[in-house]
C-alpha cells in the first residue's frame, strides 16, 4: 500500500473513531445537549479535527448521509438482474432488507433509541427532510431524462420513505421487529404494485409490462440500446451496485 493509501486509511479510521465516539453521547444525552467539544474529548482529538471531518454537528450524527443520498439512484442505474423496471428494483431491495431484518433500516438493537433521539431534535428532523430531498433529486437524475422523471422519482422515493416512517412508528410503539418486517414487506409489495407489477409480456427483444401505471418499456429499450461509458472505453460494463 502506497503513502496515499495509508493516508486515506488513517483518515477513514479517524473519521470512524469520531463517529463511534459521538453516537453513544447523542443517544444517552440528546443531540442538542451534546457539544462538539465533548465529542472531541471522547474521541481523543481536537475540536478542529472533528470539524475537519464533519462540518456540522448534524453531519456527525448522520455520518453516512452521502451514502444514503445516493442509495436509491444506485439501485436503478444500472438495473440489477431480475428487476424489470426501476420500481421493481427499489421494491425488491426494500423487501429484501426487511426480510433479513437489516439494522440499517432500524430493525436492530438500539434502533428505538436512535429514532427517539431524532424525534426529539428539531435540527435532526430538519436534516432528515433535507436528506430525503437529496435522495429524490439523485434518483430523478438516475432515471432516463424525461419530463416525468422528477415525478416518478418522487413517487418511488416517497413510497420508500413512507415505509421507513411506518417502520419507525412501529418500532417506537414497541412492536416486535419480526412482526414489523413481515407486515411492511406485505404492505410495500402492495403499495409498489401500481407502479410496476412486473407482469412480463414478451414483445420482441424488449420486455413489456401489463397493468403498469408507468410505461417503463421505453426505459428498458433505451438502457438496452445505449452502451455505457465502460463499454466505450473497452472495458466490460460494471455490475449492479
Amino acid at each position: 500500500m502506497g503513502a496515499m493509501g495509508l493516508r486515506e486509511t488513517k483518515k477513514q479510521q479517524t473519521r470512524t473513531a469520531i463517529a463511534d465516539a459521538a453516537l453513544p453521547l447523542f443517544l444517552a444525552h440528546g443531540f442538542d445537549r451534546v457539544t462538539v467539544a465533548e465529542v472531541a474529548r471522547h474521541a481523543g482529538v481536537s475540536t478542529n479535527t472533528v470539524f475537519n471531518y464533519f462540518p456540522t454537528k448534524e453531519d456527525l450524527f448522520f455520518d453516512r448521509q452521502s451514502e444514503v443520498e445516493q442509495y436509491l439512484a444506485a439501485l436503478v442505474d444500472p438495473l440489477p438482474p431480475g428487476a424489470c423496471c426501476p420500481a421493481a428494483a427499489v421494491r425488491d431491495d426494500l423487501c429484501a432488507a426487511l426480510g433479513r431484518g437489516d439494522p440499517a433500516l432500524g430493525l436492530g438493537p438500539g434502533a428505538a433509541d436512535f429514532f427517539r433521539t431524532v424525534e426529539a431534535s428539531p435540527a435532526l428532523r430538519a436534516r432528515e427532510r433535507e436528506i430525503g430531498e437529496r435522495v429524490e433529486t439523485a434518483l430523478a437524475a438516475a432515471l432516463p431524462p424525461s419530463p416525468t422523471a422528477p415525478l416518478l422519482a418522487g413517487a418511488l422515493a416517497g413510497l420508500h420513505r413512507a415505509t421507513l416512517r411506518e417502520l419507525r412508528r412501529r418500532v417506537l410503539a414497541g412492536d416486535p421487529p419480526a412482526t414489523v418486517a413481515a407486515d411492511l414487506t406485505a404492505a410495500a409489495t402492495a403499495a409498489f404494485a401500481p407502479l410496476c407489477p412486473c407482469q412480463a409480456v414478451s414483445s420482441g427483444s424488449v420486455g413489456r409490462w401489463s397493468g403498469c401505471a408507468v410505461d417503463w418499456c421505453a426505459v428498458g429499450a433505451d438502457r438496452a440500446a445505449a452502451p455505457g461509458p465502460e463499454a466505450e472505453a473497452g472495458r466490460p460494463p460494471a455490475g449492479p451496485s
